[in-house]
């Protein structure tokens, strides 16, 4: 068996996160500490649709700390990528708040809000900590990526907060759903909207047209970008229609097509035999293996990894007992071959190579749909008319 097939096909049950029967939430998003090259990810954080954030021991999952500072659904979390402590969160009611995770203080550290009205339904901060953009929801006309000095926060929620750098307000006529900035490239961020487009900045520019390097097409409502490639020139895009697309940045230059991959509906494409492909939850570029790998489910919380091949997505192996729902968010650790899954049975699992699951308690499925899947329409089966 191959090595890179091994990762995947000796992952088992390691640890599951147990709550009380009572506290039942949609666990929506996941992300790690940053850790150094060779050491393993030590907290991991889940945002939860009763507007809170749990902090976890990533080995044991105990519960470390518990952030409860928003009043909308939380769009997204994300750890600073050279301060381990700090933890960033986005949210529908216009703020975007830092948490730091070694406090015994469950209050926001700093404090960031943007123009009157805006719902921040996506965000990023940039590889060496210094910049924030947070994509809004469409109010009326108006759709914008929001900037922020990282360092300006107040730490005070006060009518007296730091203004936004700026914004951009050209590039997108619908709800902002994904912003990503490059891994090692602060200057570089793209983005992704219901209005189907992927657009990729370079935000060193002085105006919004001259930053705007490409525009990519997905014909779709966009639900997960990433970046891949060895120097991470390619950028890739599930849609909320399950399509799959693939571009490479590098051809811009270049007489060779921009689009790799192009599959309006991978359930269709792909016929799986240890059951059906039913959703995209998203994707990770791997580095050791230079390969892009892409994690789909089922509704009833079997997963499936997929491999990246030449002209479309090819199935790996699929994982089950994990959970009992849709799974919305996974985070990857290279450094020890670790997955994290977290979805709506309110289960935060981990699985670990040839591990022996020590906790077994399953929770049962949620009924209710959460006040973000609600919002944010995931996973939804009409086709999305975009503008060409």
């Amino acid at each position: 068996m191959e090595e890179i097939e091994r990762w995947f096909h000796d992952l088992r049950i390691a640890k599951r996160s147990t709550q009380k029967t009572d506290d039942l939430t949609y666990l929506l998003d996941i992300d790690c500490i940053k850790s150094p090259t060779g050491q393993s990810s030590h907290l991991v954080a889940v945002s939860c649709s009763n507007h809170c954030i749990r902090v976890y021991n990533k080995q044991t999952l105990a519960l470390v700390q518990q952030f409860q500072g928003h009043s909308a659904p939380i769009s997204g979390i994300r750890f600073a990528q050279t301060n381990s402590q700090l933890l960033y969160s986005a949210s529908c009611d216009g703020t975007l708040k830092c948490w730091d995770v070694r406090s015994a203080s469950t209050d926001a550290v700093q404090i960031f809000k943007g123009y009157r009205n805006n719902a921040f339904t996506s965000f990023d901060i940039s590889c060496d900590d210094l910049v924030i953009c947070a994509g809004t929801e469409k109010i009326k006309e108006d759709t914008y990526m929001v900037f922020w000095d990282a360092r300006s926060g107040t730490n005070t929620d006060c009518p007296g907060a730091q203004e936004p750098l700026g914004v951009y307000s050209e590039t997108h006529n619908n709800d902002i759903t994904q912003v990503r900035f490059h891994p090692s490239n602060p200057n570089m961020v793209a983005s992704g909207s219901m209005d189907g487009l992927v657009n990729i900045f370079d935000i060193s520019q002085e105006t919004e047209d001259d930053a705007l390097l490409v525009t990519c097409n997905s014909d779709s409502s966009v639900n997960f970008i990433g970046w891949s490639g060895k120097q991470h020139q390619q950028i890739f895009c599930l849609t909320h229609d399950e399509g799959f697309f693939l571009w490479d940045l590098a051809h811009l230059h270049n007489d060779k097509p921009i689009t790799l991959v192009k599959m309006q509906d991978a359930r269709e494409s792909l016929k799986l035999d240890s059951g059906s492909l039913e959703y995209l939850i998203g994707g990770f570029y791997h580095e050791k293996a230079d390969r892009l790998f892409v994690l789909g489910g089922s509704h009833m919380g079997k997963l499936h990894f997929l491999d990246c091949e030449a002209g479309g997505l090819a199935h790996m192996y699929s994982l089950q007992g994990g959970h009992s729902a849709i799974v919305r968010a996974f985070y990857w650790d290279p450094e020890d071959n670790s997955l994290l899954t977290c979805g709506e049975d309110s289960q935060l699992v981990l699985w670990k190579p040839n591990a022996i699951e020590t906790t077994t308690e399953n929770k049962p499925t949620m009924k209710l749909p959460s006040d973000l899947q609600k919002k944010m329409r995931v996973h939804g089966k009409s086709t999305y008319n975009s503008k060409k």
